[in-house]
């Protein structure tokens, strides 16, 4: 008797959790997680980065598509804060992929997460739980 009260308790206990389980993939603009401190600091200007569709100038070398699947703690941060910060770490993976290849751009950058490719010259795609926010990123190094 004792064990299933035990049981029941827990169950109690973790269930309200599940039901109130958070899962939303939103968009947010590249330009205002570039523009924070913090991401120009660890970006740098060595490497250049092309979203979606945007123009570039002829590729004299392809390294290859390369892709990024980062997650970070969301706990005590908005959906804002986390996905920027979870993005900027997709970020500096591609720039170092590119100073790793020898190549000076990243270009098609897309959003990729979940295995659902978005093309977006504006914005990234970033998943959110309760506890942990992710963005995964897919481009082409290159040096133009």
């Amino acid at each position: 008797m004792k064990k299933l009260l035990i049981a029941l308790l827990i169950n109690i206990c973790i269930f309200p959790f599940n039901a109130f389980a958070k899962d939303d993939i939103a968009s947010y603009s590249i330009q205002d997680a570039l523009n924070l401190a913090h991401a120009k600091e660890k970006l740098g200007s060595d490497i250049k980065f092309y979203f979606g569709d945007q123009k570039f100038s002829k590729v004299k070398e392809n390294f290859g598509e390369f892709k990024t699947n980062k997650k970070t703690n969301a706990f005590n941060k908005t959906d804002l804060e986390a996905c920027q910060w979870v993005f900027l770490s997709a970020m500096i993976t591609l720039k170092d992929r590119a100073v790793k290849e020898g190549g000076n751009a990243v270009v098609n950058i897309k959003s990729n997460y979940r295995d659902n490719l978005t093309s977006d010259r504006s914005t990234f795609q970033c998943g959110s739980g309760t506890f942990v926010s992710g963005v995964a990123l897919v481009g082409d190094v290159v040096r133009l």
